[in-house]
Protein backbone atom coordinates (compact mmCIF):
# COMPACT_ATOMS: atom_id res chain seq x y z
CA UNK A 1 0.00 0.00 0.00
CA UNK A 2 1.71 3.30 -0.74
CA UNK A 3 1.71 6.54 0.64
CA UNK A 4 -2.13 8.55 0.99
CA UNK A 5 -1.87 12.10 -0.26
CA UNK A 6 -5.14 14.44 -0.69
CA UNK A 7 -4.51 17.27 -3.10
CA UNK A 8 -6.85 19.52 -4.94
CA UNK A 9 -5.20 18.75 -8.59
CA UNK A 10 -3.28 15.41 -10.34
CA UNK A 11 -1.60 16.30 -13.62
CA UNK A 12 -0.28 13.42 -15.27
CA UNK A 13 3.09 13.79 -17.71
CA UNK A 14 5.79 15.78 -16.75
CA UNK A 15 6.66 17.51 -20.74
CA UNK A 16 6.02 20.94 -21.36
CA UNK A 17 2.95 20.73 -21.02
CA UNK A 18 2.35 19.20 -17.94
CA UNK A 19 4.81 21.57 -16.37
CA UNK A 20 2.53 24.50 -17.90
CA UNK A 21 -0.02 23.09 -16.68
CA UNK A 22 0.98 22.68 -12.95
CA UNK A 23 2.76 26.20 -12.98
CA UNK A 24 -0.50 27.58 -14.11
CA UNK A 25 -2.51 25.67 -11.12
CA UNK A 26 0.47 26.75 -8.48
CA UNK A 27 -0.05 30.38 -9.41
CA UNK A 28 -3.31 30.11 -9.26
CA UNK A 29 -2.90 28.77 -5.33
CA UNK A 30 -4.03 25.19 -6.16
CA UNK A 31 -2.16 22.67 -4.52
CA UNK A 32 -1.27 20.50 -7.15
CA UNK A 33 0.97 17.49 -7.74
CA UNK A 34 2.77 16.38 -11.16
CA UNK A 35 3.34 12.64 -11.51
CA UNK A 36 5.88 11.70 -14.48
CA UNK A 37 5.98 8.19 -15.74
CA UNK A 38 10.26 8.68 -16.15
CA UNK A 39 12.04 11.85 -15.95
CA UNK A 40 11.10 15.06 -16.76
CA UNK A 41 11.09 16.29 -20.40
CA UNK A 42 12.16 12.71 -20.96
CA UNK A 43 9.73 12.43 -24.02
CA UNK A 44 8.49 14.47 -26.38
CA UNK A 45 9.80 17.76 -25.04
CA UNK A 46 13.10 16.22 -24.47
CA UNK A 47 13.30 15.15 -28.19
CA UNK A 48 12.03 18.28 -30.68
CA UNK A 49 12.70 21.78 -31.10
CA UNK A 50 12.03 24.65 -29.30
CA UNK A 51 9.86 27.27 -31.66
CA UNK A 52 7.27 29.05 -30.32
CA UNK A 53 6.14 30.10 -33.47
CA UNK A 54 3.00 31.92 -35.44
CA UNK A 55 4.24 31.17 -39.12
CA UNK A 56 3.35 27.86 -39.86
CA UNK A 57 -0.05 28.21 -38.26
CA UNK A 58 -3.44 28.08 -40.59
CA UNK A 59 -4.90 31.55 -40.70
CA UNK A 60 -8.06 31.89 -38.06
CA UNK A 61 -8.66 29.39 -35.04
CA UNK A 62 -5.19 28.45 -35.06
CA UNK A 63 -2.92 31.76 -35.51
CA UNK A 64 -4.88 33.28 -32.83
CA UNK A 65 -4.33 30.53 -30.30
CA UNK A 66 -0.73 30.14 -31.04
CA UNK A 67 -0.23 34.23 -30.81
CA UNK A 68 -2.20 34.08 -27.60
CA UNK A 69 0.49 31.95 -26.48
CA UNK A 70 3.53 33.10 -27.84
CA UNK A 71 2.70 36.51 -26.24
CA UNK A 72 2.91 35.11 -22.42
CA UNK A 73 6.40 34.03 -23.52
CA UNK A 74 8.18 37.12 -22.66
CA UNK A 75 7.32 38.18 -19.27
CA UNK A 76 6.77 34.15 -18.49
CA UNK A 77 10.59 34.05 -19.48
CA UNK A 78 11.86 36.87 -17.70
CA UNK A 79 10.24 35.86 -14.07
CA UNK A 80 11.69 32.10 -14.23
CA UNK A 81 15.23 31.17 -12.36
CA UNK A 82 15.99 28.73 -15.61
CA UNK A 83 17.36 30.98 -18.76
CA UNK A 84 15.46 28.77 -21.00
CA UNK A 85 17.36 30.62 -24.31
CA UNK A 86 14.24 33.02 -25.11
CA UNK A 87 14.87 34.84 -28.38
CA UNK A 88 12.50 36.01 -30.53
CA UNK A 89 14.42 36.95 -34.08
CA UNK A 90 11.07 35.73 -36.27
CA UNK A 91 10.85 33.26 -38.84
CA UNK A 92 11.41 33.11 -42.67
CA UNK A 93 9.57 30.76 -45.06
CA UNK A 94 11.51 30.58 -48.15
CA UNK A 95 9.56 30.09 -51.66
CA UNK A 96 10.51 27.65 -54.43
CA UNK A 97 8.64 28.53 -57.36
CA UNK A 98 5.54 30.48 -58.82
CA UNK A 99 2.80 28.68 -57.40
CA UNK A 100 4.22 28.35 -54.00
CA UNK A 101 4.54 32.27 -54.21
CA UNK A 102 0.60 32.96 -55.46
CA UNK A 103 -0.39 30.79 -52.14
CA UNK A 104 1.86 32.11 -49.77
CA UNK A 105 0.98 35.73 -50.79
CA UNK A 106 -2.60 34.92 -50.12
CA UNK A 107 -1.83 33.06 -47.06
CA UNK A 108 0.44 35.98 -45.74
CA UNK A 109 -2.35 38.03 -46.32
CA UNK A 110 -4.30 36.47 -44.05
CA UNK A 111 -2.21 36.16 -41.08
CA UNK A 112 -1.94 40.09 -41.58
CA UNK A 113 -5.10 40.89 -41.53
CA UNK A 114 -5.43 39.11 -38.02
CA UNK A 115 -2.71 41.42 -36.97
CA UNK A 116 0.40 39.03 -37.31
CA UNK A 117 3.69 40.70 -38.35
CA UNK A 118 3.93 38.79 -41.60
CA UNK A 119 5.13 40.12 -44.67
CA UNK A 120 6.19 38.79 -48.00
CA UNK A 121 10.03 38.96 -49.09
CA UNK A 122 11.05 38.65 -53.31
CA UNK A 123 14.23 36.73 -54.11
CA UNK A 124 16.47 39.91 -53.54
CA UNK A 125 15.30 40.92 -50.12
CA UNK A 126 15.51 36.81 -48.97
CA UNK A 127 19.02 36.50 -50.18
CA UNK A 128 19.96 40.09 -48.32
CA UNK A 129 18.73 38.56 -44.89
CA UNK A 130 19.42 35.31 -45.20
CA UNK A 131 22.87 35.12 -48.15
CA UNK A 132 23.33 31.28 -47.43
CA UNK A 133 20.48 30.76 -49.12
CA UNK A 134 20.22 28.78 -52.73
CA UNK A 135 19.84 31.63 -55.04
CA UNK A 136 17.35 29.80 -57.09
CA UNK A 137 14.45 30.45 -54.64
CA UNK A 138 11.43 32.44 -55.70
CA UNK A 139 11.28 34.58 -52.48
CA UNK A 140 10.14 34.11 -49.07
CA UNK A 141 7.50 35.19 -46.40
CA UNK A 142 8.98 36.42 -42.61
CA UNK A 143 7.20 36.52 -39.47
CA UNK A 144 9.00 38.87 -36.99
CA UNK A 145 7.22 37.54 -33.93
CA UNK A 146 8.71 33.95 -34.23
CA UNK A 147 10.68 33.37 -31.16
CA UNK A 148 12.60 29.71 -30.13
CA UNK A 149 13.57 28.27 -26.14
CA UNK A 150 15.53 25.25 -24.83
CA UNK A 151 12.15 22.38 -24.54
CA UNK A 152 13.90 21.18 -21.43
CA UNK A 153 14.94 24.17 -19.58
CA UNK A 154 11.02 25.41 -20.11
CA UNK A 155 10.11 22.55 -18.58
CA UNK A 156 12.38 22.44 -15.59
CA UNK A 157 12.08 26.45 -15.40
CA UNK A 158 8.48 25.61 -15.17
CA UNK A 159 8.33 23.40 -12.78
CA UNK A 160 11.06 24.91 -10.35
CA UNK A 161 8.64 28.24 -10.11
CA UNK A 162 5.49 25.82 -9.50
CA UNK A 163 7.84 23.85 -6.47
CA UNK A 164 8.41 27.68 -4.86
CA UNK A 165 4.68 27.94 -4.61
CA UNK A 166 3.93 24.91 -3.24
CA UNK A 167 3.46 22.29 -6.04
CA UNK A 168 4.48 18.77 -5.78
CA UNK A 169 6.93 16.70 -8.10
CA UNK A 170 7.14 13.06 -8.40
CA UNK A 171 9.15 11.46 -11.03
CA UNK A 172 9.38 7.57 -12.04
CA UNK A 173 5.78 7.53 -10.69
CA UNK A 174 3.39 5.88 -13.32
CA UNK A 175 -0.11 5.97 -12.98
CA UNK A 176 -1.56 2.71 -12.44
CA UNK A 177 -5.09 3.78 -11.77
CA UNK A 178 -7.75 6.16 -11.94
CA UNK A 179 -10.79 5.36 -9.57
CA UNK A 180 -13.70 7.27 -10.22
CA UNK A 181 -17.17 7.44 -7.98
CA UNK A 182 -18.80 5.25 -10.30
CA UNK A 183 -17.78 6.73 -12.83
CA UNK A 184 -19.21 10.17 -12.00
CA UNK A 185 -16.33 12.05 -11.15
CA UNK A 186 -12.66 11.68 -10.15
CA UNK A 187 -11.78 10.16 -6.79
CA UNK A 188 -7.98 8.73 -6.67
CA UNK A 189 -5.05 8.05 -8.67
CA UNK A 190 -2.81 4.97 -8.05
CA UNK A 191 0.98 4.84 -8.57
CA UNK A 192 3.18 2.08 -7.62
CA UNK A 193 4.13 4.65 -4.17
CA UNK A 194 1.34 6.77 -3.61
CA UNK A 195 -2.81 6.95 -3.77
CA UNK A 196 -3.61 10.21 -4.26
CA UNK A 197 -7.13 11.54 -3.76
CA UNK A 198 -7.89 14.23 -5.65
CA UNK A 199 -11.18 15.85 -7.67
CA UNK A 200 -9.38 17.23 -10.64
CA UNK A 201 -6.98 14.91 -12.79
CA UNK A 202 -5.05 16.87 -15.68
CA UNK A 203 -4.02 14.40 -18.60
CA UNK A 204 -0.83 15.76 -20.10
CA UNK A 205 0.64 12.40 -21.27
CA UNK A 206 1.29 13.41 -24.73
CA UNK A 207 1.41 9.87 -26.81
CA UNK A 208 0.53 8.07 -23.63
CA UNK A 209 -2.27 10.18 -22.81
CA UNK A 210 -4.94 7.23 -24.82
CA UNK A 211 -3.61 5.04 -22.29
CA UNK A 212 -4.00 7.27 -19.41
CA UNK A 213 -7.79 7.44 -21.16
CA UNK A 214 -8.59 3.96 -20.74
CA UNK A 215 -8.02 4.06 -17.33
CA UNK A 216 -11.50 6.54 -16.49
CA UNK A 217 -13.21 4.30 -20.22
CA UNK A 218 -12.09 7.58 -22.45
CA UNK A 219 -11.15 7.01 -26.05
CA UNK A 220 -8.24 9.83 -26.81
CA UNK A 221 -7.44 9.80 -30.65
CA UNK A 222 -3.94 10.45 -30.48
CA UNK A 223 -1.36 8.70 -32.58
CA UNK A 224 2.37 9.12 -32.17
CA UNK A 225 3.60 10.46 -35.09
CA UNK A 226 7.53 10.29 -35.22
CA UNK A 227 10.01 13.06 -36.65
CA UNK A 228 13.55 12.68 -36.80
CA UNK A 229 16.00 15.91 -35.96
CA UNK A 230 19.95 16.04 -37.37
CA UNK A 231 22.49 18.25 -34.87
CA UNK A 232 25.35 20.02 -36.46
CA UNK A 233 28.42 20.96 -34.86
CA UNK A 234 29.44 24.40 -34.64
CA UNK A 235 30.06 26.13 -37.40
CA UNK A 236 29.89 29.36 -39.24
CA UNK A 237 27.04 31.49 -39.09
CA UNK A 238 24.41 30.09 -41.93
CA UNK A 239 21.20 31.26 -40.73
CA UNK A 240 20.10 33.88 -38.28
CA UNK A 241 16.29 32.70 -37.62
CA UNK A 242 14.36 29.97 -38.11
CA UNK A 243 14.11 28.67 -42.23
CA UNK A 244 11.00 26.69 -42.82
CA UNK A 245 10.24 25.65 -46.93
CA UNK A 246 6.37 26.84 -47.93
CA UNK A 247 6.19 24.11 -49.89
CA UNK A 248 4.96 21.51 -47.21
CA UNK A 249 2.44 23.80 -46.02
CA UNK A 250 0.73 23.64 -48.99
CA UNK A 251 0.11 19.81 -48.54
CA UNK A 252 -0.66 20.45 -45.24
CA UNK A 253 -3.57 22.82 -45.60
CA UNK A 254 -5.34 21.33 -47.83
CA UNK A 255 -3.84 21.80 -51.64
CA UNK A 256 -3.73 18.05 -51.97
CA UNK A 257 -2.88 18.58 -55.55
CA UNK A 258 0.20 19.96 -55.19
CA UNK A 259 3.55 17.92 -55.65
CA UNK A 260 6.83 19.60 -54.57
CA UNK A 261 9.69 18.44 -56.80
CA UNK A 262 11.23 16.31 -54.35
CA UNK A 263 12.43 12.71 -54.16
CA UNK A 264 9.99 9.78 -53.65
CA UNK A 265 12.18 8.94 -50.39
CA UNK A 266 11.32 12.58 -49.59
CA UNK A 267 7.37 12.11 -50.07
CA UNK A 268 6.92 9.27 -48.36
CA UNK A 269 9.30 10.26 -45.26
CA UNK A 270 7.40 13.42 -44.64
CA UNK A 271 10.56 15.36 -45.09
CA UNK A 272 10.40 19.14 -45.19
CA UNK A 273 13.05 21.75 -44.33
CA UNK A 274 13.08 23.16 -41.15
CA UNK A 275 16.64 24.60 -40.05
CA UNK A 276 17.12 26.45 -36.31
CA UNK A 277 20.13 28.22 -35.55
CA UNK A 278 20.77 27.56 -31.81
CA UNK A 279 22.49 29.74 -29.38
CA UNK A 280 25.36 27.25 -28.85
CA UNK A 281 26.51 28.60 -32.52
CA UNK A 282 25.33 24.93 -34.10
CA UNK A 283 22.08 24.20 -36.09
CA UNK A 284 19.18 21.59 -35.59
CA UNK A 285 17.95 20.40 -39.15
CA UNK A 286 14.67 19.23 -40.17
CA UNK A 287 12.18 17.21 -40.62
CA UNK A 288 10.05 14.22 -41.09
CA UNK A 289 6.95 12.76 -40.71
CA UNK A 290 6.43 9.06 -40.00
CA UNK A 291 3.84 6.73 -38.54
CA UNK A 292 6.07 3.84 -37.12
CA UNK A 293 4.40 3.40 -33.59
CA UNK A 294 6.62 4.56 -30.91
CA UNK A 295 9.44 3.71 -31.88
CA UNK A 296 11.97 6.09 -31.47
CA UNK A 297 15.09 4.94 -33.61
CA UNK A 298 16.25 6.82 -36.23
CA UNK A 299 16.68 5.62 -39.57
CA UNK A 300 19.83 6.57 -42.23
CA UNK A 301 17.33 6.69 -45.16
CA UNK A 302 14.96 9.87 -43.82
CA UNK A 303 18.43 11.48 -42.53
CA UNK A 304 19.91 11.15 -45.35
CA UNK A 305 17.06 12.58 -47.18
CA UNK A 306 16.35 15.46 -44.14
CA UNK A 307 19.89 16.44 -44.92
CA UNK A 308 19.51 16.74 -48.96
CA UNK A 309 16.77 18.51 -48.31
CA UNK A 310 18.55 20.86 -46.39
CA UNK A 311 21.40 21.07 -48.50
CA UNK A 312 19.20 21.89 -51.84
CA UNK A 313 18.75 25.41 -49.64
CA UNK A 314 21.55 25.91 -47.99
CA UNK A 315 24.43 24.40 -50.42
CA UNK A 316 27.04 26.06 -48.41
CA UNK A 317 26.43 23.24 -45.56
CA UNK A 318 27.64 20.52 -47.22
CA UNK A 319 30.81 20.54 -45.94
CA UNK A 320 29.67 20.62 -42.59
CA UNK A 321 29.47 17.56 -39.98
CA UNK A 322 26.38 16.45 -38.54
CA UNK A 323 27.29 15.34 -34.59
CA UNK A 324 24.50 13.09 -33.63
CA UNK A 325 20.88 12.82 -34.65
CA UNK A 326 17.44 12.15 -32.74
CA UNK A 327 13.89 10.79 -33.42
CA UNK A 328 11.28 11.90 -30.98
CA UNK A 329 7.17 11.43 -31.16
CA UNK A 330 4.46 14.06 -31.86
CA UNK A 331 1.03 13.69 -30.40
CA UNK A 332 -1.08 13.69 -33.33
CA UNK A 333 -4.71 14.10 -33.43
CA UNK A 334 -6.97 13.54 -36.84
CA UNK A 335 -7.67 17.65 -37.37
CA UNK A 336 -3.67 18.62 -36.40
CA UNK A 337 -5.60 20.69 -33.54
CA UNK A 338 -4.37 19.77 -30.12
CA UNK A 339 -7.06 18.50 -27.19
CA UNK A 340 -7.56 21.27 -24.55
CA UNK A 341 -10.90 19.68 -22.81
CA UNK A 342 -13.13 19.46 -20.01
CA UNK A 343 -14.80 15.55 -20.59
CA UNK A 344 -17.50 14.20 -19.80
CA UNK A 345 -16.14 12.63 -16.59
CA UNK A 346 -16.15 15.80 -14.04
CA UNK A 347 -12.96 16.48 -13.00
CA UNK A 348 -11.34 15.12 -15.90
CA UNK A 349 -9.09 17.17 -18.41
CA UNK A 350 -6.71 16.27 -21.67
CA UNK A 351 -4.40 19.03 -22.17
CA UNK A 352 -2.66 16.37 -25.07
CA UNK A 353 -2.56 16.06 -28.79
CA UNK A 354 -0.23 19.57 -30.01
CA UNK A 355 1.85 17.35 -32.28
CA UNK A 356 5.00 19.40 -32.95
CA UNK A 357 3.24 22.63 -31.64
CA UNK A 358 3.08 21.60 -27.85
CA UNK A 359 6.57 23.50 -27.01
CA UNK A 360 4.46 26.80 -28.66
CA UNK A 361 1.43 26.22 -27.16
CA UNK A 362 2.16 24.75 -23.49
CA UNK A 363 1.56 28.32 -22.06
CA UNK A 364 -1.76 28.96 -23.09
CA UNK A 365 -2.92 25.10 -22.61
CA UNK A 366 -1.57 25.46 -19.06
CA UNK A 367 -3.35 28.76 -18.70
CA UNK A 368 -6.79 27.52 -20.43
CA UNK A 369 -6.42 24.39 -18.19
CA UNK A 370 -6.27 26.23 -14.84
CA UNK A 371 -8.70 28.86 -15.74
CA UNK A 372 -11.05 25.67 -16.13
CA UNK A 373 -10.19 23.89 -12.93
CA UNK A 374 -10.65 27.17 -11.15
CA UNK A 375 -14.08 28.23 -12.92
CA UNK A 376 -12.33 31.15 -14.66
CA UNK A 377 -13.63 33.18 -17.76
CA UNK A 378 -11.39 31.58 -20.55
CA UNK A 379 -8.70 33.44 -22.43
CA UNK A 380 -10.38 32.21 -25.89
CA UNK A 381 -13.36 30.11 -26.88
CA UNK A 382 -11.57 26.75 -26.87
CA UNK A 383 -15.33 24.40 -28.51
CA UNK A 384 -12.52 23.60 -31.29
CA UNK A 385 -10.04 21.70 -29.53
CA UNK A 386 -13.14 20.25 -27.35
CA UNK A 387 -12.41 15.71 -26.93
CA UNK A 388 -16.39 15.67 -28.22
CA UNK A 389 -15.68 17.14 -31.79
CA UNK A 390 -14.44 13.39 -32.02
CA UNK A 391 -17.76 11.29 -30.93
CA UNK A 392 -19.01 9.48 -33.33
CA UNK A 393 -16.39 9.49 -35.73
CA UNK A 394 -15.35 6.25 -37.49
CA UNK A 395 -12.29 4.38 -36.01
CA UNK A 396 -9.21 7.02 -36.89
CA UNK A 397 -7.13 6.43 -39.39
CA UNK A 398 -3.60 8.41 -39.60
CA UNK A 399 -4.08 11.21 -41.88
CA UNK A 400 -1.07 13.10 -43.45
Amino acid sequence: MGTKKSVEAVVIGGGVIGSAVTYFLALNHVEVILVERGAIASGTSGRCEGDVVVCDKEPGFDSQLAKLSLDLFPQVASQLDYDIGWTQKGSLLIIENEEEMEAATRFCGRLAAEGIPARMLDRKEALDMEPALAKDIVGGMETTCDGSLYPMGLAYGLLHEAKKRGARISTYSPVVKIETDNKTSIHKVITPDAEIITKNVVNAAGVWAPTIGKMVGLNIPITPRQGQMLVSERAFPVASRKVMEFGYMMAKFGNRSYVRNVSPEMEEFGVALVFEPTEAQNFLIGSSRRFVGMDTSCDIRVLRAIAQRAIRFFPAIKDINIIRSYAGLRPYTPDHLPIISRTEIPGFYVAAGHEGDGIGLSLITGKLIAQMICDQSLAIDISPLSLARFQGRKKDVCES
